[in-house]
C-alpha cells in the first residue's frame, strides 16, 4: 500500500533505501532500491540504522510510514533525521513531525502513505495512483517452473484460505474456501494454493482438493497471482499483492473494516465487511461473475 509513496520519492529524486522486514528484499527485487531487513531486538535495528548513518555525509532523512513510538525512537537514537505524522506521543523523537487531522486519520492507507509523502516533498494534496507492483522476469519464469513442477498445466484460479494473526480476538479466515475449491475442480477448473512459510498445514486443511504450489519467494508469489485468472483471498498480504500485480481479485472480508485496508487495484472487489461474512451463495456466484469471459468454457 505505499508504493505509490515510494514511486513518488524516487520521481522526486531521492535516492531510496527500504529498512523493514526481511522478505522485503524479494518483493522489491525488480527495483533499483537498497532494501534492508531489521534484525529482532531494538539493539540489533539501532545497529543496522547506526551502519547507514557512518555511510552517509550527512543524517539522512528518515520517513516512517509506521505510526509506532519505537520506530522513531530507533531512529533517532541512530543519529538519522525521522518524519513522520505526530503520532504515538513521539512528537518529540521527530525531525518533522507532520500534523495528523482527523480527515487523514479516515483515509485509505494508500492514500494516508501518500498525503505522507507529499507533505515531505511539500507538494499539495493529490489523489493517490492505484499501486502497482513491477515484476521481473526472472519471478515470472520461476512461477511458471514452480506451477509445472506440481503439475499445473493451463489456466488456474489461486485461492488464498488463510490469514495470519486475529483482528480484535476474532479470525480473519472465511470458512469457505474448502467448499470453494471443491466446486471449482468439480467444474473441471485448476485451483491452486501456495502457502507462505508455516502455512503449508493450514493451506492443506482449508482447501484439500486444491493443487499446492510450494517453497516460492514473495516475488515469484506475485507472479503466480498475476498470472492467473481469479485469485480469492481473506483481508491478507497475498490479496493486497494481488492487487498490486494487476491481478483480478475478489477479496472477502467478514471482522475488518475494507474502508481503510482493502485491497486497492483497477480489478480487484471485495465482498463482506467488519459486521460479518458474505454467504457462500454470495461468494461463488461473484467467483464465477468475475471469472473472465472468454475463460468461462475453460
Amino acid at each position: 500500500m505505499a508504493l505509490p509513496t515510494l514511486d513518488l520519492l524516487a520521481l522526486g529524486g531521492y535516492r531510496i533505501t527500504l529498512v523493514g522486514r526481511p522478505w522485503a528484499a524479494e518483493l522489491f527485487a525488480a527495483y533499483p532500491w537498497t532494501v534492508i531487513g531489521l534484525r529482532k531486538g531494538w539493539r540489533e535495528s539501532i545497529g543496522v540504522l547506526r551502519a547507514l548513518r557512518r555511510a552517509a555525509v550527512e543524517p539522512p532523512d528518515g520517513l516512517l510510514l509506521t505510526n509506532s513510538f519505537s520506530s522513531a525512537l530507533e531512529f533517532r537514537l541512530a543519529g538519522l533525521r525521522p518524519v513522520g505524522y505526530a503520532t504515538d506521543a513521539r512528537r518529540l523523537l521527530l525531525q518533522w513531525a507532520i500534523p495528523l487531522s482527523a480527515a487523514t486519520r479516515r483515509l485509505h492507507m494508500v492514500d494516508y502513505y501518500f498525503a505522507l509523502g507529499r507533505s515531505f516533498l511539500k507538494l499539495p494534496a493529490g489523489a493517490a495512483p492505484v499501486p502497482a507492483l513491477r515484476i521481473s522476469d526472472g519471478a515470472r519464469e520461476r512461477a511458471r517452473s514452480a506451477l509445472a513442477r506440481a503439475g499445473s498445466a493451463g489456466a488456474y484460479i489461486v485461492l488464498c484460505p488463510v490469514a495470519v494473526g486475529l483482528h480484535h480476538g476474532q479470525v480473519k479466515c472465511w470458512d469457505g474456501f474448502g467448499r470453494l475449491a471443491r466446486e471449482l475442480v468439480l467444474a473441471g477448473r485448476e485451483v491452486v494454493v501456495c502457502p507462505g512459510p508455516g502455512e503449508r498445514d493450514a493451506a492443506r486443511l482449508a482447501c484439500p482438493d486444491a493443487r499446492l504450489i510450494d517453497g516460492m519467494d514473495v516475488e515469484a508469489f506475485g507472479a503466480l497471482l498475476a498470472g492467473s485468472l481469479l485469485v480469492v483471498a481473506n483481508d491478507s498480504g497475498a490479496g493486497h499483492l494481488a492487487a498490486a500485480c494487476g491481478a483480478r481479485l475478489l477479496g472477502v472480508f467478514g471482522v475488518t473494516n475494507p474502508t481503510r485496508t482493502r485491497p486497492r487495484g483497477e480489478s480487484a472487489r471485495v465482498l463482506g465487511d467488519a459486521r460479518g461474512w458474505p454467504s457462500y451463495a454470495t461468494v461463488s456466484q461473484a467467483v464465477w461473475e468475475q471469472i473472465p469471459a472468454d475463460a468461462q468454457g475453460r
